[in-house]
């Protein structure tokens, strides 16, 4: 009966959260088994979490980041690497989500920000406009999993696993799915005879060189200087200032901001603050690029960036406490374990599980927002995933990724929204533009779930 007035709630177009608690609500007060403030006291204790604290501060960062200017900075940075290859601001695109997803951690964030952008840059040099939404809707699929990532500390504190394995497991998929939709941009670059966007010149492209060699080498050899005895903090510091003076002096493009995730995962690996310590390390980090160094993030503005985040906060907690009480109306009534035997008389072998997860994933994606479901599905599908051996880190990289590609799609795809009001194009128009990206996502999405050892290599490395 639970599903039952939970589908018929959600039929009648009432919001996911709401269903969820009215259903468990209406549930208890006919079987008559529990008082009803039951509901209410549940759902304060599955807000109770200290991992939860992230989550308003992962949100903060990203809206600071979204509204201090860094997006120009990104693109110029990009298109400096990439922009002089053939279908250069396709490419642009793809860089250019890869390092705003370090910063914003939502595929909705990449595409109302930085797509706004690139639509508009690609549209001035010729490209198709569909072909433009498409390359910007897929990329913005990256948010999510290149840390840091609001999906996966919804996951994390659901699943009960670590959010900082979670972060190092999105690494290396981003790469890969970064590296797909670049060969998908050469092909179409080929197939319509595009070149490149921007003139080669040597010392530009060196520059951005520069600045990508320094996002790499300066956490590697912060963190030998740590092993080798360098005492921890002021080694930090130091570091710090010796990058704030280098951009002072060269005037890079974005170095800064690309060193949001370096600074976090980095804090985080190295014992240096907890996933959510990382967090208001990231606002803080944020509020001094936004209104100290770069300048470009008024107190006015800041204001009005705290609003927006509690307003989102408020949205997402919501969500995550009446998926808690649901969650554990499901369990208690049995519909979890009916499901479990159900998928284990059907099949044992993990790769079937896997498949048909990902259509189940993919099909609830296209009609609920991630954090819906997520905490939906996560108390149904990872206890039969544990049963069958699949590791719960791996399992939360394949199910975000799945959600993010149910975001492009109608009936209830933001993405697909976002991007056809960005581009002023109608929803079937920006539908048919997707279409062809899906080839990529989809193809990262089967690799990603059928060789678990490329989410979960950095994961075991740095265990070790």
């Amino acid at each position: 009966m639970l599903k039952i007035v939970f589908l018929f709630l959600m039929s009648s177009g009432l919001p996911v959260a709401i269903a969820m608690a009215g259903a468990s609500l209406l549930y208890i007060l006919i079987s008559g088994d529990l008082p009803g403030f039951a509901v209410v006291h549940r759902m304060i204790g599955g807000i109770d979490s200290f991992p939860l604290l992230a989550v308003p501060f992962f949100i903060l960062a990203g809206n600071l980041m979204n509204n201090a200017g860094i997006t120009n900075r990104i693109y110029n940075y990009a298109l400096a690497l990439v922009g002089w290859m053939k279908g250069g601001l396709g490419h642009v695109n793809v860089v250019g989500s890869v390092i705003f997803a370090g910063m914003s951690g939502t595929a909705i964030a990449d595409a109302a920000g930085l797509g706004t952008i690139e639509i508009k840059a690609m549209k001035d040099h010729g490209y198709d406009l569909e072909f433009a939404v498409g390359v910007t809707a897929a990329s913005a699929t990256l948010g999510p999993i290149i840390p840091p990532s609001l999906p996966f500390v919804i996951y994390a504190m659901m699943a009960n696993v670590s959010v900082g394995a979670l972060f190092l497991a999105g690494i290396l998929p981003g790469v890969l799915m970064a590296l797909l939709m670049m060969i998908t941009v050469a092909y179409f670059a080929h197939k319509n005879g595009w070149g490149g966007d921007v003139k080669f010149v040597w010392s530009r492209f060196g520059r951005a060189l520069i600045e990508t060699a320094i996002v790499i080498v300066w956490p590697l050899a912060l963190y030998y200087l740590v092993q080798w005895g360098a005492p921890m903090q002021p080694t930090v510091i130091a570091a710090l200032v010796i990058l704030f003076l280098a951009d002072w002096k060269f005037k890079f493009q974005a170095v800064l901001p690309i060193m949001t995730p370096v600074l976090l995962i980095g804090g985080m690996t190295t014992g240096l603050f907890t996933p959510t310590e990382g967090a208001i390390a990231a606002c803080v980090w944020a509020m001094v690029l936004g209104l100290f160094w770069y300048r470009t993030l008024s107190w006015r503005m800041f204001v009005k960036v705290c609003l927006d985040t509690v307003e989102t906060t408020s949205t997402v907690m919501f969500i995550v406490a009446a998926a808690s009480i649901f969650g554990w109306m499901l369990t208690a009534t049995g519909v979890t374990a009916a499901i479990a035997d159900w998928v284990l008389a059907f099949t044992k072998e993990p790769w079937l599980f896997l498949a048909l997860a990902n259509l189940l994933m993919l099909f609830v994606g296209c009609f609920l927002e991630p954090t819906a479901a997520i905490t939906i599905l996560v108390p149904i599908l990872l206890p039969i995933a544990r049963q069958l051996g699949v590791d719960p880190v791996h399992f939360g990289l394949v199910m975000v990724l799945n959600l993010m590609i149910g975001l492009l799609h109608p009936p209830m795809g933001m993405v697909l929204f976002v991007l056809a009001r960005v581009a002023k194009l109608s929803v079937e128009r920006t539908t048919a533009a997707i279409l062809p990206w899906l080839v990529p996502l989809l193809g990262s999405l089967v690799i990603l779930t059928y060789v678990p050892s490329i989410s979960l290599w950095l994961p075991s490395m740095m265990a070790k």
